[in-house]
């Protein structure tokens, strides 16, 4: 029996919210099965369709594991200033614990690094035991298991801004492109003098709109 898994994150852009690397086990026969079930890259799919599809791959699946990095884990990667050693080193990392976690015999992964083949061997540096990971940009586009794994990652990321969205209002997307959520970190600047703790401090976004980045 061969087993399978994908890997792939949410919320890598946003300046709001956490950072959740996603990885899901499957037995090789099973993979076909999820793209009966029309399983797809997260971004490809409506938020309902992301829900209805995460409890059928979870239950098709062998196994699963979930990370939430929060925008400190985050800033304190961005902001070290070592090259290599950033966002994409961060996330090779929780993507190696969940492939060890997991114990496949070959894990698919979406690349964040630009060189897809680099990002791939600091995975496999970091894992103490044999295993075949394929590294590769769009991924979640090109392999079911991988599409499963981010909308696994999705559906947590969204729940997680839900809970932020019910408690402190309108944030927008999260996004630095959208103009709901620079209001947003506007006015919250005006009326705290600093960023909340569920904003990611070393975006360019707070530099840029000369936010304070102290306490919160």
């Amino acid at each position: 029996m061969t087993l399978v898994a994908g890997v792939d994150e949410a919320g890598r852009g946003p300046v709001i919210g956490p950072l959740v690397v996603a990885g899901v086990l499957f037995e090789e026969r099973d993979v076909a099965r999820l793209h009966e079930l029309g399983v797809r890259d997260s971004q490809l799919l409506t938020p309902a369709k992301r829900r209805e599809l995460h409890p059928k791959i979870l239950r098709l699946a062998k196994g699963h594991q979930v990370v939430r990095l929060s925008p400190r884990q985050i800033d304190s990667y961005v902001l070290r200033g070592q090259k290599l050693r950033k966002l994409n080193w961060l996330e090779a990392i929780n993507m190696a614990k969940i492939i060890e976690r997991l114990r496949p015999d070959v894990a698919y992964v979406d690349a964040s690094d630009v060189i897809a083949s680099r990002f791939g061997e600091q995975i496999l540096s970091l894992i103490p035991f044999q295993v075949r990971v394929i590294s590769e940009h769009f991924a979640d586009r090109n392999y079911p298991i991988v599409g499963a794994a981010s909308i696994v990652a999705k559906v947590h990321r969204d729940q997680a801004v839900a809970k932020l969205r019910a408690k402190f209002g309108d944030l927008g997307s999260g996004y630095p492109s959208d103009p709901r959520t620079v209001h947003f970190l506007e006015q919250w600047s005006a009326e705290h003098g600093a960023m909340p703790s569920f904003v990611r401090k070393s975006w360019k976004t707070i530099r840029r709109l000369g936010i304070s980045v102290e306490g919160g």
